[in-house]
Parts: structure tokens; C-alpha cells; sequence
């Protein structure tokens, strides 16, 4: 997909303030600090679009960002942040909750996980809970750059294994720094959401119409 425009709309705590246009809508999950903001920055294009922070617990909101006029990006909180208090976990887990279970214009989740680190307990619970309500989900592994090429399919086997992913399903690596990953991130979002480029509609209704034209001038050979 290329982006040609990408906004923040809005930091909504509620059904209420959720966009009313029925966009597809590709949610990001993930630990605190498990790099969401700039996965974000990287598939756009943008530097600063998403605010990334060094300070863990910071998204309490669904940080909407609008892609084109084409989707949107929805960054959830990240979970597992133990200094957060548990009545405040709790609430963030039921406001997520409602979110992954009702929303419509839900497309796919994108769970990410530290690719320098087995996914925690946390990160397992969110996959199998996922899995079992039946919420479209795909494992992208972050920061892939902070660990040597030569170990990046040794560490994924640990992530595929440890959650128990399906026999023949990959995570996918990626890294925000070399963009590793984007393209073939953004041919999954398209398949998902049905994207059809506007140059590539416009390429086959040319070759619809010159195929018309093509038709309308042969001769009656009868």
C-alpha cells in the first residue's frame, strides 16, 4: 500500500468515540514498550506520527491513526505493565476485551513480541485468548535488529513454539530501524482488509474497456 496520508484522529476511552465511518480497523497488541508506536511510524512513512516513549504504561487509550482513506490503525494499551495498579489492569483488560469481542470494523490484530526474548506468560495468554474467541490474529516479532541475522530464525522457533502456534505459521520479523518486514506486513493487511489499489482498478478497467472496444469492431463474418 502506498501511503499518501496518515493522521492521528483520536485517543478514545469508549464506544462512543470510535470512528463512525466502518473503515477496516487492524488493532496492535503488545507488551509495554514492545515497539507498537514505531512499527506504526515505520509502515507510514512518518517519524513522529505515533509518539513512541521510553516510559512503559503510557497508552491508557485506542489511539486511532487513519491510513489513506483506507483503514486504520488502532494502538491498544500495552499489557503487563506491573506497575500499573491491578484495579487499573483490570479495567484496561475489560475496555480491551470489549473492543477485540465487539467492534465491528475489526479486522486483524497484530500481536507483536520482542524477538530477543521468549514471549512471556502475558504475551501467551493474549495469543490463546485470541485464538479461542476467534479474533483474526498474526505474531510479528519487533526489534529484530537488536539481535544478530544469524539468530533471527532460532529466536522465532522460540516465539512459534512457546505460544503454540499452528504447524506451518511463522511470526513474522520485523525491525522498525531497517524495515524488515514492511512490505510483506502491509501484503497481509491488504489480503485481510480486501484492498484493491486505486492504479491497479483503474489498469483493469482500462483493459475491460479496450477489450469492448476491441469487440465492437470486428466484422460480421456471417
Amino acid at each position: 500500500m502506498k501511503v499518501n496520508q496518515a493522521e492521528f484522529i483520536i485517543s478514545a476511552v469508549g464506544p462512543s468515540q470510535y470512528p463512525d465511518d466502518a473503515l477496516p480497523e487492524i488493532a496492535l497488541a503488545g507488551r509495554s514498550n514492545v515497539g507498537k508506536s514505531s512499527l506504526i511510524n515505520r509502515m507510514i512513512n512518518r517519524k513522529n506520527l505515533a509518539r513512541t516513549s521510553s516510559q512503559p504504561g503510557k497508552t491508557q487509550t485506542l489511539n486511532y491513526y487513519k491510513i489513506n482513506q483506507d483503514l486504520y490503525f488502532v494502538d491498544l494499551p500495552g499489557y503487563g505493565y506491573a506497575r500499573v495498579s491491578k484495579t487499573q489492569r483490570e479495567q484496561w483488560g475489560k475496555f480491551i476485551e470489549n473492543y477485540l469481542l465487539n467492534r465491528e470494523p475489526l479486522k486483524l490484530v497484530m500481536q507483536l513480541i520482542d524477538l530477543r526474548h521468549p514471549p512471556t506468560k502475558d504475551d501467551q495468554a493474549m495469543y490463546e485468548w485470541l485464538r479461542h474467541h476467534g479474533v483474526p490474529v498474526i505474531v510479528v516479532t519487533t526489534k529484530a535488529d537488536k539481535i544478530p541475522k544469524s539468530k533471527w530464525q532460532k529466536h522465532a522457533k522460540v516465539v512459534r513454539e512457546t505460544l503454540g502456534m499452528d504447524k506451518g505459521e511463522q511470526p513474522l520479523l520485523f525491525s522498525s530501524e531497517l524495515g524488515l518486514g514492511k512490505d510483506e506486513l502491509w501484503d497481509l493487511i491488504e489480503k485481510r482488509i480486501g484492498f484493491v489499489a486505486e492504479d491497479m482498478m483503474a489498469g483493469e478497467q482500462t483493459a475491460s474497456q479496450e477489450s469492448l472496444e476491441v469487440h465492437a469492431v470486428q466484422p460480421d463474418n456471417e
